[in-house]
């Protein structure tokens, strides 16, 4: 896939992670970098369970960068809260 694909694979992804794991986005920047992140973990998962990983820009690709997101979100979140002590 080229740059721009996993870019706007990542927005979407971290958008739809972002919705699902706190009903907001973590902003543009940090959205994009989740969701990018995301969709690696996404692949790295379904690999590890015997599917395909990321394939391309398709509906399938989004799925696992989806749930890759909202794992790395709900990570992200864990940490996050527990720096304010």
């Amino acid at each position: 896939m080229s740059i721009l694909s996993w870019i706007v694979l990542g927005v979407i992804a971290g958008f739809l992670g972002g919705k699902i794991v706190n009903k907001s986005g973590q902003g543009l920047v940090l959205d994009i970098v989740l969701g990018i992140v995301g969709a690696i973990v996404g692949g790295l998962i379904f690999s590890a369970f015997g599917a395909s990983g990321v394939t391309g820009l398709n509906l399938y690709s989004l799925i696992v960068a989806v749930v890759g997101a909202v794992v790395v979100l709900w990570a992200y979140h864990q940490f996050s809260g527990r720096r304010a002590v």
